[in-house]
């Protein structure tokens, strides 16, 4: 069972919960178990990049072969594009565990209407609907083509 604390919210979620469209949208236990989700997600992330940075800090390349040297700072790159996208992603997470605590978390940044629980639980960061997603997606391609 996870535990949720907040400034003024304590709430259990029992571990074999899923949210339903059969209860009130984005309710505490809704929240809770999207918070606990999210800070689940951060947590193997930081772990992750953890590993990452302690394989960096090995030390620089040092193979005296040229092919095997150019392929460790190619390994290196992919490392640092890595940790990048990683950085993005605790932002974006963070993002989101600020919504929970504002009462936004859930909801369509462009509509105003709830995100669907399926592509909450498949992209927790989701701050559009489906539709202002494709919408937003394809203003954007139109832009990039001009």
């Amino acid at each position: 069972m996870a535990t949720l604390h907040s400034d003024a919210l304590h709430i259990q979620v029992a571990g074999g919960y899923r949210p339903s469209a059969n209860e009130e949208f984005m309710n505490d236990e809704q929240l809770a178990y999207f918070r606990v989700k999210l800070l689940a997600w951060k947590e193997s992330i930081v772990k992750e990049s953890r590993e990452t940075m302690a394989a960096l800090a090995n030390g620089p390349i040092q193979e005296a072969d040229l092919t095997d040297r150019a392929s460790s700072e190619t390994d290196w790159g992919i490392h640092l594009r890595t940790r990048d996208r990683q950085r993005k992603l605790i932002a974006k997470i963070d993002s989101a565990l600020r919504r929970i605590e504002q009462g936004d978390y859930g909801f369509c940044e462009v509509t105003g209407e709830p995100i669907s629980l399926a592509r909450l639980e498949a992209r927790p960061i989701a701050t559009m609907t489906v539709e202002a997603q494709e919408r937003h997606e394809k203003n954007e391609r139109i832009s990039r083509d001009d």
